[in-house]
This record gives C-alpha cells, sequence and structure tokens, in this order.
C-alpha cells in the first residue's frame, strides 16, 4: 500500500494560523481588539429570513439536492431584476456556502493530474487550494496570453476582486470567456460581491450577454447570500450558468450528500425575493467603508482599486504586509496581509470593514 502523505505535505498552512499572534497582541490593547482582519458579517440576520428558516423547520425528509422549485425561480428572478442575466430553469444550484463550492469544483468537473487551474495573481486562497485537492496544477496569471495555447481546464475570474475590491469590466471579461472558449476550458466567475459597488461602479456577471454573447456555454457563476443578507451562518450560496455544466455538477454532488438543509433554502428564497433588506445593510457598510478610508488616508495610508467589495486594499509607505499587520496590532487593530493572497500582495494589508459600527469607530480614532 502506497504511504499516505500527511496534510501538511499535500497542503500550505491555514492563512489565519498565521495571524494568531498578532491577533493575540491586538487584543491587549485596554479597550480589546478592533477585528478588521475577516470579513465576517457581524449585524443580525433579517427578520424575514428568521422567519422564513422557523416555518420551514418541521423538515423530517431529505431535501433536495437541486433545490426547491421555488428556490429555483427566486434565484432565476434575482440574477435578471438585479443583473440582467436570464438563466435556464434547471440551470441553478444550491450550495453549502461558496467557499464549499470553489474548493472541490475542480474535482467535481473531474480535474486531476495534468490539468491545470488558472486563477489570478491576487486571489482568494481557495482557487488554489480547490486545484491542490484535485491533484491539478494551479496556475497564478492575470495575463492569458502570456499562458500560450496550453489547455487549461479551468480559468477563475473573480470581479468585484477578493481582496482588492478591483472591478473587471466587460471588455476584460469578454476577452477572457473567447480565451477560454478557443481551448474548451470552463470559466468560474466569481460574483460574490456582485451587489457592493461603490462610488457609482456597477459591476457585470460573466453571464450578461454583453460578456457572453447571450450563450452561458462552459460558464459558471457562483453567488452567496453571506454578505448581502446576513447569512454567512446559514452556509447559502449557489451556482449558475451552463444547463450541461450544472447538470454535472448535481450529478456528483447527489452521490457525495451535498446537500443545502431545507430550512436553509427557505431562507434563501426570501432573501432573494427581498431586496430592501440587502440595501439597508449595504447602506451600513456604505458608512463604514467611508469612515474608515478617511481614517486610513488620514494617517498616511494609500487605497488601491477597492471601488467594490467589504475590503480596502492598503499600503504603507514605511511598512511591508507584515510590518503593517504588526504597526496596526500595536494599535490594537487587526488587519489580513496581502501575501495571504500571493505574492503580489506583499505590499499591502486588506482592511475589512464588516465590524460594528462602535468597532469601526474605535479603529478609526486609534488611526488618528
Amino acid at each position: 500500500m502506497a504511504e499516505r502523505r500527511p496534510v501538511a505535505d499535500r497542503l500550505p498552512t491555514f492563512p489565519w494560523d498565521r495571524l494568531a499572534p498578532y491577533k493575540h497582541r491586538a487584543a491587549e490593547h485596554p479597550d480589546g481588539i478592533a477585528d478588521l482582519s475577516v470579513g465576517t458579517p457581524v449585524d443580525p440576520v433579517p427578520p424575514l429570513l428568521r422567519k422564513a428558516v422557523a416555518d420551514a423547520a418541521d423538515a423530517p425528509g431529505y431535501p433536495a439536492t437541486w433545490g426547491t422549485p421555488e428556490l429555483r425561480a427566486s434565484v432565476r428572478g434575482w440574477l435578471e431584476r438585479r443583473h440582467g442575466v436570464r438563466v435556464a430553469e434547471g440551470a441553478v444550484l444550491p450550495t453549502v456556502g461558496s467557499k464549499e463550492l470553489v474548493a472541490w469544483l475542480p474535482t467535481l468537473l473531474g480535474l486531476g493530474p495534468g490539468d491545470t487551474v488558472v486563477h489570478p495573481e491576487l486571489a482568494y486562497p481557495t482557487y488554489d487550494i480547490g486545484a491542490r485537492i484535485a491533484g491539478a496544477t494551479p496556475v497564478a496569471s492575470d495575463g492569458l496570453t502570456s499562458l500560450g495555447p496550453a489547455p487549461a481546464g479551468l480559468v477563475w475570474v473573480n470581479s468585484p476582486s477578493n481582496p482588492t475590491g478591483r472591478v473587471l469590466g466587460v471588455p476584460h471579461l469578454r476577452k477572457v470567456v473567447e480565451w477560454a472558449r478557443q481551448r474548451g476550458a470552463v470559466v468560474a466567475s466569481d460574483e460574490c460581491y456582485l451587489d457592493l459597488g461603490w462610488d457609482g461602479t456597477e459591476p457585470v456577471s460573466i453571464l450578461h450577454p454583453d460578456v457572453c454573447g447571450g450563450s452561458h456555454d462552459n460558464l459558471l457563476a457562483v453567488h452567496s447570500l453571506s454578505k448581502r443578507s446576513n447569512l454567512a451562518g446559514y452556509r447559502a450560496a449557489f451556482v449558475a450558468g451552463d444547463p450541461a455544466l450544472v447538470e454535472e455538477l448535481l450529478a456528483v454532488r447527489k452521490h457525495a450528500g451535498m446537500i443545502v438543509p431545507a430550512p436553509v433554502q427557505a431562507a434563501m428564497g426570501a432573501a432573494l425575493d427581498d431586496d430592501a433588506h440587502a440595501a439597508e445593510q449595504k447602506e451600513r457598510y456604505r458608512f463604514r467603508r467611508a469612515r474608515l478610508r478617511e481614517a486610513f488616508e488620514g494617517a498616511g495610508w494609500r487605497i488601491e482599486h477597492s471601488e467594490a467589495g467589504l475590503y480596502l486594499w492598503a499600503s504603507h509607505p514605511d511598512h511591508d504586509a507584515w510590518g503593517a499587520v504588526a504597526h496596526l496590532a500595536e494599535r490594537g487593530v487587526l488587519v489580513a496581509p496581502g501575501d495571504f493572497y500571493g505574492p503580489a500582495g506583499a505590499g499591502h494589508v486588506r482592511v475589512a470593514f464588516t465590524a460594528t459600527d462602535e468597532r469601526v469607530e474605535a479603529a478609526a480614532k486609534r488611526l488618528a
């Protein structure tokens, strides 16, 4: 029998484990830590969604892996209403949060040794991890033409970007789609922050007809309700796009038991049918973003991109990423070093504005 490879030989250290000493230092501040390192929601789950869960709590049978017809209709309605995207009835699939899908998508698509998974140079670490889990080769590249004619099984795009908040325009996205289609590659677009454009920025889905020419062949878009509706604790997300690819994902997920619980499906439908609570939550984030941006720039930091999403991409002339983390931890403020997201982030930090108003204000005052 072949010797089993320990996880440390297969996967890198979980990034946030490296941040633990700085979190401890920041927590020593007399007024407590202002944790801006992780983009986790802190505001209440809207009452409408809690009621939907309660009303669906009597769910003794197995839920449908594909999701209820009502949920699929809600997904399709939201995509068309909010983002001008029409998908077929069978082209949506609920997932147990978006990170699960990102991590397992190469495996679900049958990729493995000899296959390439392309992701942005500055990227959510799970794109790389998903390729490694499948045994495929992760390649970080922002210039697809530099890859030459080499085949790629899967190409990730992320707009708005985590960590930078950068938004890719229609011409850029169209070029990615054309490049991938010429090579038979699947394009997966992580669009979890699509509703969170700032200062007039309007992010566009990979599934929009201006991008894909009206065809969703070989395209998948990943969406999450964690930030929009404060449902991170519910693990509520979905994927939509090419009906044939979605059917393929469904077939594997049935075998693997990857099913969203029935009460969560009910909450997802309620969330997607209601835009009012999402608009209210966006205004909370707008206020926090403005306060932190003002404070960081006033303290000599530079903010780049950051036109969408829930983060400020910041740099300081006197510090690299980890030096900036240490500098802020001394003041009781915790942020994420940019190199968590790739070597190109070594001069930056990611600042989340998902903390409470009170903690955001505390961080802003400490910067001053």
